[in-house]
């Protein structure tokens, strides 16, 4: 059973709540409650700004990346499993029992998960999620963009990986499914673009 107990410890290492804190941190701010009301670093930039930002959005990508690169060796279970460490951690930071189940949006954190298993395809995935960042405006479709095309890059860079590829089929889903309040905005046409700052005061 010592694969439950490291898959326990990167669910909670993954659920900080790194954007919570943040918010909290200073002015007491609950981030829920302001912006896009999201627990993620975009939303740490358009309330804290990106003094705040940066230092969320890495210790979200280590979150993902701590589980593969250090528990997968301590554990000795095998590639495998490094990636199922790394799909708990994001998993934990989507539902977050921290913060009631309903965390960030699991992008970074995926990301520095496949730091580890697929840097090349994170390479190529980082300039796709740029443009459309760069056309659109919008952070929440240039993630969904990213993810979605994500497992192709895995698999013409990483075939040898089978794990890193059917884990990335997966947290495409999942990232699909946490953007699914975007994606009605979107449809909508009341989605926040990255350029919108408001700093708030407690």
């Amino acid at each position: 059973m010592i694969w439950l107990a490291w898959l326990g410890a990167s669910y909670l290492l993954g659920a900080f709540p790194t954007s919570f804190v943040a918010g909290k941190l200073g002015r007491g701010i609950d981030l829920r409650e302001h912006g896009s009301m999201n627990l993620g670093a975009t939303n740490v930039f358009r309330i804290r700004g990106w003094k705040y930002a940066v230092p969320v959005a890495l210790i979200d990508v280590a979150k993902g990346g701590a589980p593969v690169a250090l528990f997968g060796p301590w554990s000795g279970l095998g590639g495998g499993w490094a990636a199922a460490f790394g799909a708990a951690a994001v998993l934990g930071h989507v539902f977050s029992p921290f913060v009631g189940f309903k965390g960030g949006k699991g992008v970074a954190t995926a990301a520095g998960m496949f730091l580890t298993l697929a840097p090349v395809a994170v390479a190529i995935a980082l300039p796709v999620w740029g443009l459309c960042l760069w056309l659109s405006g919008y952070v929440s479709l240039s993630s969904i963009a990213a993810a979605v095309t994500f497992p192709v890059w895995v698999l013409l860079t990483a075939p040898a990986s089978p794990p890193a590829f059917y884990a990335s089929l997966g947290l495409a889903a999942l990232i699909v499914f946490s953007h699914r309040a975007n994606i009605r905005r979107l449809v909508a046409g009341t989605e926040n673009r990255f350029r919108t700052r408001k700093e708030i005061h407690a």
